[in-house]
């Protein structure tokens, strides 16, 4: 079966999906969601998504230098596709949404309390990629819910995170499976 080249990276399915939220050079702050996002390195600490360039979330991290990557749950699928409205720019999808924004160590943007797991990051680069600026932020510090790890390791389970299949299709993680 062919699949039209523009449709390709819908093979990739399914992707974590992530907000990033920002600040303005006001302090208004911004949330959109993102499912091109991967872990980059280890050390350092790299965590990287894609954006198109005329996102606001990408001007603002370039005004501000910092974002915060967070991790919904099954429970946020409502706000986070919310977030991905258009609004104006100065107006805080944050708050429109009805999430709560959470400060952050070391960065200007905040975290969104609801999430799961979150990322506070400095700008460590960005590199043009096609219709996309791919953006790389160096972790400088970690909020996690309690609960989520377990023994150790993260428990995708108990966190749910939105995994993004295609356009308004997303699905959760359900059957684990262990290499023997």
């Amino acid at each position: 079966m062919k699949v039209q080249l523009e449709k390709w990276y819908q093979v990739l399915a399914p992707r974590t999906t992530v907000l990033v939220a920002t600040v303005n050079k006001e302090g208004v702050s911004n949330a959109a969601p993102f499912s091109f996002a991967m872990p980059v390195s280890a050390q350092p600490q790299l965590i990287a998504f894609a954006s198109a360039p005329q996102r606001h979330t990408l001007a603002n991290i370039r005004a501000t230098g910092d974002f915060t990557v967070n991790i919904p749950g099954k429970e946020l699928l409502e706000k986070m596709w919310a977030c991905a409205a258009s609004f104006p720019e100065g107006v805080s999808e944050i708050k429109e949404t009805e999430l709560t924004e959470l400060p952050m160590e070391g960065v200007k943007s905040p975290g969104i309390k609801e999430c799961f797991a979150i990322f506070a990051c400095t700008l460590f680069k960005e590199i043009p990629a096609g219709d996309h600026v791919v953006v790389i932020g160096e972790i400088v510090s970690i909020d996690i819910r309690k609960g989520i790890i377990k023994d150790g390791k993260f428990d995708p389970r108990t966190a749910n995170p939105l995994l993004h299949v295609s356009g308004e299709e997303f699905t959760v993680p359900g059957e684990k499976i262990i290499v023997k």
